[in-house]
């Protein structure tokens, strides 16, 4: 076993098989994580979580299934699987010992954990279109919907101030389109209709203040563990496109506001990327571009970026060739395509004179992996058959007694839970209707001219010549009849006025803002 700092993920239990051990100081190298359904990913996932934590680096991961809620607490020799981990250890050499790890628990409906928040400025028009599923003339109506709000000084924070900001750039298309190029109404409407589907499904949730402050991922407990942050992905996991490009928004602004570190002793952030097919699953070029960029650059940022999927094909060659350190958990060759992508996975790797690494990818079992850590200067080593490690933590998920205890006792308490909404997009452009839609009625209301002076006048002197008619100050009926025909004049004058500007298009302008106030006000 080498004596630099390192996270023991298993061994052989026969006297060839070497120790397999992830060396910290390579671990910002990335990582693969594969294996049929079945095969153990997620207790993989769950040591390797242990490691990072008690080597004093920070981890997030999403909780796809709902149980690495775990980690929090200490294994028990009362669990069923006690004797065969306990058997497990004596096997590879490992002094078992259970115990707990501090973590941070996220989700962004926020219901099982803190809730977690974006602005929709800060998750940009290309991953917004990746989630709505814009088309490239879509895509492009929302490039000039983010630049106009940055001319125009209007965040664009929440998902009210997306859509007041869509209905502006619809009424005032013509002007819009001479400016920036075409902007279709009926680009617009599907925009708009996808927001809507998004909203039903929850996800305008995840667009508000407080935003996440990326410091709070980065977090370690008193005795220098570090935090392990689980987002609750059980339920978020119904929208996939929405799960898959919240996490590639994480990853990207890891990215774009972390410092260069260059290659530290030990990662100041890892990343599990669970379900990673999700990300490239009918993914367009340029976003498949930009994952790659971040994950070629990001570990001179000290972050370490793990996918977990089933079927290394499943990530693009390009991307999968910067993993280093990889556990291949069984892959099922039932069909043609199924033992072709087997026989490709076992051509990524170091070759161990002692076996056939396709047969060892097809053969091994539940708890056991085929794997190959990065060696001193950053060389793959040689793929040798691994017994996982048994976990330290709970497996399985904790009670929600318990659960709700640490979100009492976590040190984020109170940080997100109450949304903020000051003033953006939407209220500023609420605030430019309302005054457009005054200055238009006051333009509306004309000046008394000469001659309806005259006329005020001779409707005074006739209702002074009809009170000395009466002593009892009794109208005269012609003077109830002048009265009544002049105000019916003027309110039919003023319908009349009425009708014909709503005619105009300055007129249609006025009803448009005072209904779209109306509208937006509720």
């Amino acid at each position: 076993m080498t004596d630099q700092p390192s996270i023991f993920v298993g061994g052989g239990g026969d006297a060839y098989a070497l120790p397999q051990q992830l060396l910290l100081k390579y671990a910002n190298r990335h990582g693969l994580i594969a294996g049929a359904t079945g095969t153990g990913k997620t207790v993989t996932l769950q040591i390797l979580a242990e490691g990072f934590s008690a080597a004093g680096v920070p981890v997030f991961m999403a909780d796809v299934k709902g149980d690495l809620s775990g980690l929090a607490a200490a294994g028990t020799d009362a669990h069923k699987l006690h004797t065969p981990f306990m058997e497990r250890a004596a096997k590879i050499g490992l002094q078992l010992t259970y115990r707990s790890f501090p973590v941070t628990f996220w989700d962004m409906f926020g219901e099982k954990g803190h809730p977690i928040r974006a602005t929709v400025a800060e998750m940009g028009p290309l991953l917004l279109s990746r989630l709505l599923e814009l088309s490239e003339a879509q895509e492009g109506v929302l490039n000039v919907a983010f630049r106009l709000a940055d001319e125009e000084g209007l965040p664009l924070l929440d998902m009210k101030d997306l859509q007041a900001l869509l209905v502006f750039i619809g009424e005032n298309s013509e002007a819009i389109s001479t400016r920036y190029g075409l902007v279709a109404t009926a680009s617009i409407g599907a925009i708009q209709r996808r927001l809507l589907v998004l909203e039903n499904e929850g996800g305008a949730k995840f667009f508000g203040e407080p935003a996440l402050d990326l410091g709070d991922l980065m977090l370690v407990d008193a005795s220098g563990a570090g935090r392990i942050n689980i987002l609750a992905a059980d339920r978020l996991m119904n929208s996939p496109r929405l799960y898959a490009t919240f996490l590639l928004w994480l990853l990207s602004e890891l990215f774009e506001t972390l410092p260069e570190v260059g290659d530290p002793e030990k990662p100041k952030l890892v990343f599990f990327f669970d379900e990673a097919h999700l990300l490239f699953s009918d993914a367009p070029k340029a976003l498949i571009s930009k994952v790659e960029q971040v994950a070629r650059l990001i570990r001179s940022k000290g972050v370490g970026v793990y996918f977990i999927t089933q079927n290394p094909a499943d990530v693009p060659e390009n991307i999968l060739g910067q993993l280093g350190n990889r556990v291949q958990h069984a892959l099922r060759a039932f069909t043609a395509k199924d033992q072709k992508d087997l026989r490709l996975a076992a051509e990524t790797y170091r070759p161990n004179p002692r076996f056939a690494t396709e047969e060892a990818i097809r053969d091994v079992g539940t708890g056991e992996a085929v794997t190959s850590m990065l060696e001193n200067k950053g060389i793959p080593g040689i793929v040798e058959r691994t017994l996982i490690r048994p976990p330290s933590s709970q497996l399985g998920p904790i009670d929600p007694a318990l659960r709700a205890q640490l979100m009492v006792q976590s040190p984020l308490k109170g940080k997100y839970d109450t949304v903020v909404d000051r003033e953006s997009a939407y209220e500023k452009l609420r605030a430019r209707a309302e005054a457009a839609a005054r200055a238009a009625g006051e333009a509306a209301t004309p000046a008394p001219s000469p001659w309806d002076r005259a006329a005020s006048s001779e409707k005074d002197d006739g209702y002074r010549r009809a009170r000395r008619y009466d002593p009892d100050q009794e109208e005269a009926p012609a003077a109830r009849r002048t009265t009544s025909s002049r105000s019916d004049s003027i309110g039919t004058a003023f319908a009349k006025s009425f009708a014909r500007q709503l005619g105009t298009k300055s007129g249609q302008a006025v009803v448009r803002g005072i209904l779209g106030s109306l509208f937006r006000s509720r």
